[in-house]
């Protein structure tokens, strides 16, 4: 598959990761189809889409983009609560929320909804999860298509963080990553390459985020710095825009939040 034959995009999730990347599909001129599991669900997230803090709407008041542009792009927004609706979709990227124990995702839920897919679409779709730590062959595992399933982890909100990690396994042919990678730049993000490895242990960026945070800490806990300042020194000190602990002063900013 080339990037011109993707012709529709399938999206498992109108929560804020599924609608943020339905917004940067549609922008960039695919045919987008999101589906939950109540139409309410899918409401409230076209409406986000077009009226939210980052939605287009808005942007079209600050002129990043044209009436008629909006207009092209909601043209493009479709929902639906029926998983078999997504059977003519090219690609499909699963941005499957948690359960009901409050965990960011449910790697349960998501094996289940991968065998009904795969039931469903026809046999040259590609499968992408936006999983932000689950091993990519353990969720293939359950499909017939190893080959042409991938990780596609976006960073939030989707439709502003320009990283997209592309996670591929040992099944995964160069022209697959390839075609992934041409995706993401399409809709004007910067695409890495993440080897698959077992152990649901994440990939990049949360490894290293998880690693930094794991350390400032030990730094508050061993009554070396407060939270507070662990967060200055590293806005500061390393140009990073936030600091890697929750803030607790007025108007302090964590990327942990």
């Amino acid at each position: 598959m080339k990037l011109e034959d993707i012709k529709c995009i399938g999206i498992l999730g109108a929560g804020v990761m599924g609608g943020g990347i339905a917004q940067s599909a549609i922008l960039a001129g695919y045919k987008v189809m999101v589906r939950d599991l109540k139409d309410e669900i899918c409401e409230k997230a076209r409406d986000t889409i077009v009226n939210g803090r980052f939605g287009i709407k808005g942007a079209v008041d600050r002129g990043k983009t044209t009436p008629e542009e909006m207009d092209r792009a909601l043209s493009l927004l479709n929902f639906t609560t029926k998983l078999e609706d997504l059977k003519d979709c090219d690609l499909v990227i699963e941005a499957i929320g948690g359960g009901p124990d409050g965990a960011i995702e449910n790697k349960d839920m998501k094996l289940q909804v991968f065998k009904e897919l795969d039931a469903i679409l026809k046999k040259g779709a590609v499968i992408a999860s936006n999983t932000s730590r689950y091993t990519i062959a353990d969720l293939a595992a359950v499909t017939s298509r190893k080959d042409r399933f991938v990780g596609m982890h976006l960073f939030s909100p989707a439709n502003i963080m320009k990283l997209v990690e592309v996670i591929y396994t040992r099944e995964v042919t160069e022209d697959l990553i390839v075609l992934i990678e041409e995706l993401s730049k399409s809709w004007g993000k910067t695409p890495v390459r993440v080897k698959d490895v077992p152990g649901d242990t994440g990939f990049i960026g949360n490894r290293v985020m998880g690693a930094a945070r794991k350390e400032a800490m030990k730094i508050v806990e061993e009554g070396i710095a407060t939270a507070e300042d662990v967060n200055t020194a590293m806005e500061l000190g390393f140009r990073w825009p936030a600091g890697p602990l929750p803030a607790k002063r007025p108007g302090a900013r964590s990327g942990w939040q």
